[in-house]
């Protein structure tokens, strides 16, 4: 009886002792949305982090809008001034508006970093690494949400040495400031869906602009919708940006009356967020199983 009692004793000796040690390496549980957030800003950080390396880029997103902002100024300014009603600045009216383009022209950067690193293989690597799925894509978008901050505000100086003189209080700086950031935001989900959706970095850029900018010019962006071609003014004056815009100036400007604009343009994102959202991390997964 010892012979068969003994082993049967050292076998449960050795088979506690991997319990044990696996109790010690035991990783920390966490809830889902805190493991969500705290995988996207590790994520968001790491793209931070490639910029020094990357300065060229960064020099061309900061000076697009910039360079849009001193031809309007400067060429295109006294025309601007001309379909403007009386009292309307024309540099006030086109800094808010570059501005907006600026972030939508921003949002194609989540479309192409996602493009980018499917082409390098980061895609895989992260499906690999113990991290919610969904953090790939909010990392970027955090990430390209920070860069649209540093680049407005570069934005906002320059207008402001041109003659920006917006004449907001705190609350409507808040306002605009909030109003435009969210809009950044649901529009980074829609560059993620076109770089998840296309397969290469070069059609992203490509066909992801060609979506954009006739939304960008069939607008109030540079040009009060009255002096456009009659079979363009009903869609440039009801279009989403030209909402959005007419909200930001004014908040920023006082014209045009804002009215209940800034609440409709803020419900009008959140409802596209829940339709862009769950679109673009269904298309993540599918991208990420080819």
């Amino acid at each position: 009886m010892s012979t068969q009692t003994l082993p049967a004793q050292t076998t449960a000796t050795t088979a506690q002792e991997p319990r044990g040690a696996v109790s010690d390496l035991e990783f920390v549980r966490r809830s889902k949305p805190v493991s969500v957030i705290t995988d996207s800003l590790v994520l968001a950080r790491r793209h931070l982090m490639r910029i020094p390396r990357q300065l060229d880029w960064l020099v061309g997103v900061t000076v697009m809008p910039v360079m849009f902002l001193l031809l309007f100024r400067y060429i295109f300014g006294d025309t601007v001034q001309a379909t403007l009603p009386a009292g309307v600045d024309a540099v006030n009216y086109l800094v808010a508006g570059i501005i907006v383009q600026g972030l939508v022209f921003g949002s194609m950067n989540t479309g192409l970093g996602l493009a980018m690193d499917a082409k390098e293989g980061l895609m895989d690597r992260f499906a690999s690494l113990p991290m919610t799925r969904s953090a790939v894509v909010l990392g970027r978008i955090l990430a390209d949400m920070g860069i649209a901050i540093f680049t407005t505000a570069i934005t906002i100086l320059v207008g402001l040495l041109v003659g920006f003189r917006p004449t907001a209080n705190v609350a409507e700086w808040f306002g605009a400031i909030g109003l435009m950031l969210l809009m950044a935001f649901t529009l980074a989900w829609v560059g993620a869906i076109i770089g998840l959706w296309l397969k290469t970095v070069e059609a992203v850029n490509s066909i992801g602009f060609t979506l954009i900018f006739p939304l960008t010019f069939l607008s109030s962006t540079f040009i009060n919708p009255d002096f456009l071609p009659s079979w363009l003014q009903g869609f440039a004056k009801n279009q989403p940006f030209t909402l959005l815009l007419d909200a930001t100036r004014g908040l920023l400007n006082g014209h045009p009356n804002i009215g209940n604009k800034g609440w409709m343009v803020t419900l009008y994102l959140l409802l596209a967020m829940v339709v862009l959202v769950p679109v673009a991390l269904w298309m993540y997964e599918r991208r990420s199983k080819e």
